[in-house]
């Protein structure tokens, strides 16, 4: 539950050019390395909504060789995992995957037309979500060609795609990847594929309310790594492990994570791999505790990573974790200027606007770094958090703590696509600009750090009260996402930024995370939603419920004033004091929700602000950002690691490069970590079969 995205929407990218099998071939004997340096060209691509970029890795030359096997080790593990993502996505995602790739690589007609341009798009849209349903809004994604082009597509490359596998493309069918209104049933209206195609969610509470922890004061995270079907008219967990559900891929994992454990840098690290090496082939949920403290606690080193079942966002019932990888190295010089923040993470707790029971009298273990990313695969990839705040299970972060990262790289190449155009568009003055451009990034850096460092790790849950995602259901994420951004924002204005040296002007460095914030919970972010659409994702519907909630109980003392300008609307803050008191009053009742398990509260405050869409400032915004080119959602190809041996087969350095495209990086994960499409092509024929 503890991810950050970026809210950057960016600027303009290289045009995607279209290549034959010969043709790629030709590109890859003639590939060069991209130099990185201050030169370092970021924008890569842009297609539809979307924009991709390059990151670098900068001081991976100052690595010795076992570091830098042991970023390769585990890179690969989580490449091996890839397939996963798209599985759990959707039920069809590998098939149509591989259908539309063979017809990519091998169609030697006409690539000039507007329809075969439209499929390229449509494929490529598809590789960036990993699946057929867009990484954000969660609508499947329309293709536009016909079917009577696609098919003569796959007739001219001999590609096979039949039954419910093909006709989805077009159809209204499972429209919808994740589906959080319970009127259309969290399961029923889901296309995610965590439950079997009969499971209700009325099943679903039954089945794990009868789940009982050995130790109830330490939960184990019942559903974690397990698809639940029915099998005989009875619900069965199928595991994620070796031998079980994913288990090619997952020997995969296992294989390199045991080469990552022998290069590890200290005996901690060793000891939480061969943890995670335990969890893949058993799946018992009490070694992923084990692995999960051993893990919290290897904090030496200068190596990270995040790998296995984690964020439950993708779960309408938030059980479920997506398969999840990022490979981190640390950047000595950020984190040494952030770690203040975890020497004062107390005081942060201690004069906090929550009520005294719910503030812990001591926040242990929190430790925060900047790192430098490596490499990301499944849930991270290509569409990449900003920060991350592990473990989630809330029992750990209470008696053992919890790591937080920004991951500087990602933000670095997020800033250097960046434009200012928009700012000037949607912002209500001169001044409101002037202060954005002069501490906005800085307060976005901070933000991410308070969010991470002291939002997750701060308060407790009342005695007896069971897991968020038990008593907040459906509304689990968006509220901790939401209670998380609060703890940053009301202390982003607080002197004590000033006082642990962290800014120069702490007033000014409020004034522009607040006027930034409300701008894009109220305005910006609607860019995002298709006209008529309600918000789904759990961040943007959090943005939202913050910003109208303090709108709102604002209105009486003028706090936030809606103003409309030469036809156009703004919301101008006039008093930023009595706005931080207001966030301290959310923060305050937020906590009292997570605390005390109030389902109807959570339910009252997110379907009350943070849901239903202006629909008349949605067209406006609409119309006034038609004027920008650049797309509002930004990923990431991956840097290339590539291994040199010797005679012996001993890696002698390890090459940082850079791909020359985005398909070319699709198209070389699909050929070289596709190690469970062959397996899900034969199931899909046999059921197509069946149905014929």
């Amino acid at each position: 539950m503890n991810k950050i995205l970026s809210t950057c929407l960016l600027a303009s990218a290289l045009t995607f050019v279209s290549c034959n099998e010969d043709k790629k071939n030709a590109e890859k004997d003639e590939q060069q390395e991209i130099a990185m340096n201050s030169d370092f060209e970021v924008n890569v691509d842009e297609f539809a909504d979307i924009k991709v970029l390059r990151y670098q890795i900068p001081g991976w030359e100052n690595l010795i060789l076992k570091e830098q096997k042991l970023v390769y080790y585990l890179t690969q593990a989580g490449l091996a995992g890839r397939d996963i993502m798209w599985d759990q996505n959707y039920r069809h995602n590998l098939v149509i995957r591989e259908a539309l790739e063979n017809i990519y690589t091998n169609y030697e007609g006409d690539q000039s037309s507007e329809e075969w341009n439209s499929f390229e798009t449509y494929l490529k849209r598809v590789w960036f979500s990993n699946g057929i349903h867009h990484h954000y809004s969660n609508a499947k994604i329309k293709p536009e060609f016909s079917k009577k082009y696609f098919d003569t597509l796959l007739k001219e490359t001999n590609t096979e795609l039949t039954g419910e596998a093909y006709e989805v493309i077009f159809n209204d069918k499972d429209a919808k990847k994740v589906n959080l209104n319970e009127a259309d049933g969290l399961l029923e209206g889901s296309a995610i594929n965590f439950y079997g195609p009969d499971v209700t969610a009325a099943e679903v509470d039954a089945f794990y309310a009868n789940k009982k922890s050995p130790n109830p004061e330490r939960p184990l995270s019942y559903g974690l790594n397990s698809k639940l079907v029915k099998e005989n008219g009875q619900l069965v967990e199928k595991v994620y492990k070796s031998g079980g559900l994913y288990g090619e891929a997952i020997d995969e994992i296992i294989k390199w994570l045991e080469k990552a454990k022998g290069v590890a840098e200290n005996e901690k690290q060793a000891n939480a791999l061969g943890l995670l090496i335990d969890y893949y082939t058993t799946g018992d949920l009490k070694t992923w505790d084990d692995y999960n403290v051993a893990w919290v606690e290897a904090t030496e080193g200068n190596i990270d990573y995040i790998n296995s079942f984690i964020e439950v966002y993708n779960d309408p019932k938030g059980y479920r974790g997506s398969y999840e990888n990022i490979v981190q190295i640390k950047d000595f010089d950020m984190s040494k200027k952030m770690s203040v923040l975890e020497k004062d993470v107390q005081w942060f707790e201690d004069n906090s606007p929550i009520m005294d029971e719910h503030k812990k009298d001591s926040v242990v273990g929190v430790t925060y770094k900047t790192v430098i990313v490596a490499g990301e695969a499944g849930d991270a990839s290509p569409s990449t958090p900003i920060g991350v705040n592990l473990p989630n299970a809330n029992w750990i972060r209470k008696e053992h703590g919890s790591k937080s990262v920004s991951l500087g790289n990602i933000i670095s190449a997020y800033e250097s696509a960046g434009g200012s155009d928009k700012l000037r568009e949607f912002a209500h003055d001169e001044e409101e600009v002037q202060l954005s451009e002069q501490y906005g990034k800085e307060a976005d850096k901070l933000h991410t750090a308070l969010h991470e460092v002291v939002g997750h790790a701060s308060g407790q849950m009342n005695a007896g009260v069971g897991e968020t995602k038990e008593t907040l259901k459906n509304y689990a994420s968006t509220l901790e996402e939401g209670r998380a951004d609060l703890v940053g924002l009301y202390y982003l204005m607080d002197p004590k930024l000033e006082e642990l040296g962290l800014t120069n002007d702490s007033e000014k460095l409020g004034k522009a995370a607040y006027n930034d914030y409300i701008r894009n919970g109220l305005l910006t972010q609607l860019v995002r939603i298709e006209p008529g659409q309600d918000i789904e994702e759990a961040h943007m519907r959090n943005r939202q419920w913050v910003s109208k909630w303090v709108y709102e109980k604002g209105q009486e003392e003028g706090v936030i004033e809606k103003v409309e300008k030469d036809g156009n609307i703004y919301f101008d803050i006039k008093d930023y004091t009595k706005l931080r008191s207001l966030f301290g009053d959310l923060l305050k009742e937020t906590q009292r929700i997570k605390s005390e398990g109030d389902f109807q509260a959570a339910k009252d405050l997110v379907e009350n602000y943070g849901v239903k869409v202006d629909q008349d400032i949605h067209k406006q915004v609409l119309d006034r950002n038609s004027k920008f080119k650049s797309a509002p959602y930004s990923g990431f190809v991956n840097p290339v690691l590539v291994a040199e041996m010797d005679e012996n087969d001993e890696i002698v350095s390890i090459k940082v490069t850079q791909p020359r495209s985005f398909e070319e990086q699709m198209l070389d994960y699909s050929e070289n970590y596709s190690f469970l499409t062959k397996k899900k092509e034969k199931e899909e024929n046999e059921v197509a079969k069946t149905e014929e």
